[in-house]
This record gives C-alpha cells, sequence and structure tokens, in this order.
C-alpha cells in the first residue's frame, strides 16, 4: 500500500495535532502518524489533568536556546491570545492559576478533543499505532515508511517531542532523523527536572522529605543565569518542587546551586536583634520563620543544640547560621533524569532551521517543530506556547 499526499506530518502531539489542523484547514491533503495507541499523552496528564495549556505572559525571554532569539518570530505570530480564542471558541472554560499559567477548569481532554475536532475540519487523516520505520527522500519527494505501507509526501514535519517522559512512548526519533538529513543538533538532556546529591552528603537533609518551603534559587552566570523565587520541596534522593525545575534547565553539571531559604529577610540582622532578653531556644526562634521540622533538622546540621537558649548565643555564630541558609550553596550530583523531567532541552539546532516557518534549510520541504526544536521554556505553560506558535509557523509555511 503505497499513499500520496501533500503533507506527511510524524507525531500526534500538541504541535502535531496544531500543525495538521492549520495545514489541513488551508488545503493540505494531511495525514497524521504516531507510534502510541492514544494521541496527546502529554496534553493528557499536564496540569493534574486540566492541562496547563499556555501563559499569558509569554515573551521569547522565558525560553533557553543556544539561539535564544529564534523563537521571538513565531511566539510574535501566534500568541497566547490567539490560542484563548481557538479555546472560547470552543466553549472551554478555563481559569488563571498562579504567575500568568492558565488552566481547563474541566479536564485537558478538553483540549485534545479540540484539537481534533480541528484536525477533522481540515479533512486530517490520522494513523495511530503507526511506528515510522524509515524515512527518506526520492525524486524531491520525502518517503514515510510505516508496518502497513509507505507513504509519499511533498513536505514532511517532525513532530515527535524529546525524551523526557519516556514511559509514555518519548523516543529519540527526531534527533536522528534531523541528523539523517544533514542537519546538528544541540547535545540533549532533561529539563524542568528534580536534582539529586550523593547519598552521604544528602543523608541529614533526608528526614525532610516532603516539606516544601518558599526559596529564592539561583544557578549560572551571564546569559545562562537562572533565578526563581518559587518554593522547593525536599525529597529522599534531593530537591524537588517548582523552583527546583526552574532552575534544573540552568544548572550545569559540576556547579554549585544557591538557596536563600528565606527570601526577602535577614536571618542573621533579626536573630541578633530577637535574642536581647530573650528566653526563646534557637529552635523556638528559628521555627517562627522556617517549618520547626527544616529549623530543628538545620541546627542538627550546622551542629547546633536545638535546645539552646538563644540570649545565650554570641552574635557571631548567629550569623554564621544564618549565612549557612542565606544562600545555602550545594552542588547537585545530577538529576533523576528523562522518566520525572517534564521536557528535553537541546534538540535541532535552531541555525538549521528558518525561524519564520520552521523549515530545514539545507532540506526544502521538511519541518521539524516543538519540543524537538533546540527551545526550552519555562514551567507554566510555555512549552505548550511554543508547541501552538512553532506548529502555527509551520502549517502556514505548508500551504504558503
Amino acid at each position: 500500500m503505497s499513499d500520496s499526499v501533500d503533507v506527511v506530518i510524524i507525531g500526534a502531539g500538541a504541535a502535531g495535532l496544531m500543525c495538521a489542523a492549520v495545514a489541513g484547514q488551508r488545503g493540505q491533503r494531511v495525514v497524521l502518524l504516531d507510534h502510541a495507541s492514544r494521541l496527546a499523552e502529554k496534553i493528557r496528564i499536564s496540569g493534574g489533568g486540566r492541562c496547563n495549556f499556555t501563559n499569558i505572559g509569554t515573551t521569547w525571554q522565558q525560553f533557553l536556546s543556544a539561539n535564544p532569539a529564534f523563537c521571538r518570530s513565531a511566539l510574535s505570530a501566534y500568541t497566547p491570545e490567539d490560542f484563548l480564542t481557538l479555546v472560547r471558541s470552543h466553549g472551554i472554560a478555563w481559569h488563571e492559576k498562579h504567575k500568568g499559567q492558565l488552566f481547563c477548569d474541566d479536564s485537558s481532554e478538553q483540549i485534545i478533543d479540540m484539537l481534533v475536532a480541528e484536525c477533522d475540519k481540515g479533512g486530517v487523516k490520522r494513523r495511530m499505532q503507526a511506528p515510522v520505520t524509515a524515512i527518506g527522500q526520492e525524486n524531491g519527494r520525502f518517503t514515510v515508511q510505516t508496518a502497513s505501507g509507505t507513504l509519499s509526501a511533498d513536505k514532511l514535519v517532525i513532530a515527535t517531542g524529546g525524551m523526557a517522559i519516556p514511559q509514555l512512548g518519548a523516543t529519540d526519533f527526531g534527533l536522528k532523523a534531523a541528523r539523517q538529513f544533514g542537519l546538528k543538533t544541540i547535545e540533549p538532556r532533561p529539563a524542568l527536572v528534580p536534582l539529586t546529591f550523593d547519598q552521604q552528603s544528602w543523608k541529614p537533609f533526608a528526614e525532610l522529605s516532603g516539606l516544601a518551603v518558599p526559596a529564592r534559587l539561583e544557578t549560572g552566570q551571564g546569559k545562562r543565569r537562572g533565578l526563581f523565587d518559587e518554593d522547593l520541596l525536599f525529597t529522599h534522593r534531593g530537591l524537588s518542587g517548582p523552583g527546583i525545575l526552574q532552575i534544573s534547565s540552568y544548572w550545569e553539571p559540576d556547579t554549585p546551586i544557591h538557596i536563600d531559604l528565606l527570601p526577602g529577610r535577614q536571618l542573621a540582622q533579626e536573630l541578633v536583634q530577637r535574642k536581647k532578653g530573650s528566653k526563646q531556644s534557637l529552635a523556638h526562634a528559628l521555627s517562627e520563620v522556617w517549618p520547626r521540622r527544616l529549623a530543628e533538622n538545620w541546627l542538627q546540621y550546622r551542629g547546633m543544640l536545638p535546645t539552646q537558649r538563644l540570649a545565650d548565643m554570641a552574635d557571631k555564630p548567629l550569623t554564621q547560621l544564618a549565612d549557612s541558609a542565606q544562600p545555602w550553596v550545594l552542588t547537585p550530583s545530577g538529576t533523576v533524569g528523562y522518566k520525572k523531567a517534564e521536557v528535553m532541552r537541546g534538540g535541532v539546532d535552531t541555525r538549521e532551521l528558518d525561524q519564520k516557518s520552521m523549515q530545514a534549510r539545507k532540506v526544502p520541504g521538511l519541518y521539524f517543530i516543538g519540543e524537538v526544536v533546540d527551545v526550552t521554556g519555562w514551567l507554566g505553560g510555555y512549552n505548550f506556547q511554543w508547541a501552538w506558535a512553532s506548529a502555527m509557523a509551520c502549517g502556514r509555511a505548508l500551504s504558503a
């Protein structure tokens, strides 16, 4: 069996569905392929099942890339408000949560149903459980081989995502495809991912597992500096929570992270002032600014007795105690890997692609969109907005 169409899109996730819908509605004969049995699994699990489908504060500055300005054109051409217009047209109720993050009131299935309906409107043919065994190019057309036959197309779009969450079927297919056609890639790595520490150095803090505290987190320097005011979460193996996920995208192996455990306040100054005439213990004084578990743990970590009276302490050790937490400087041993990462950092080198169409400069008719491209957003709906925007840029170009 061999079919000839205008466009084959490999990957029925956020970017692939959006691109297929746009191209189909603009007159292209589109076939959308995916190796999974169900489409859009990452949309399905996003936001605790309610899909954090965009962020109203999106700009190109919330994205990491070897070429940071690459995403600017697509994000400007298709904004969060543009996607909201589509959401509203399907009657999907939504709400804003934290820092511009938008979620469905009901279920992420509504976003999937919306995209499927848009694909149906464009006459898109969907083929699930259709793993691609080979791709190539013959006589100016692309060939895509699957178990059920070969497809021939004028244009080929790779929307297979990155390697994050392999249990949902994520693979390195897109990276291999890029290299097959001679395109350079940026070394991939897990991003928006919990950080781990070696067992011995983390032993004093493992008992804090499950405790979340507000913090200011920082790592890197210059253009690669990440600074976030978000909660962190202690785990048995290290640190997680929104703040850690954010800086993990900026963190480089063998470099430290800096954590201010009392952002916006001067702990040393407060302790020195509070000790005058105080009958409080050190643990009691610290538990007024931290959860008691953290206060007692931190004193043990610093070799200080939790029961020691604050008034009996000299200023210097109090200042040293405070300085150890403002900032707390520590070097992760690694991450928990792709299994728990929300996205992949790295991907197809953006210098290989046209920023307005997502087309490969060296291979006319070949396009890459979404997470497979070296554009990685912050936590909070930014990566979905990149999926929609890059897909829209590509979908429009396919019918130009």
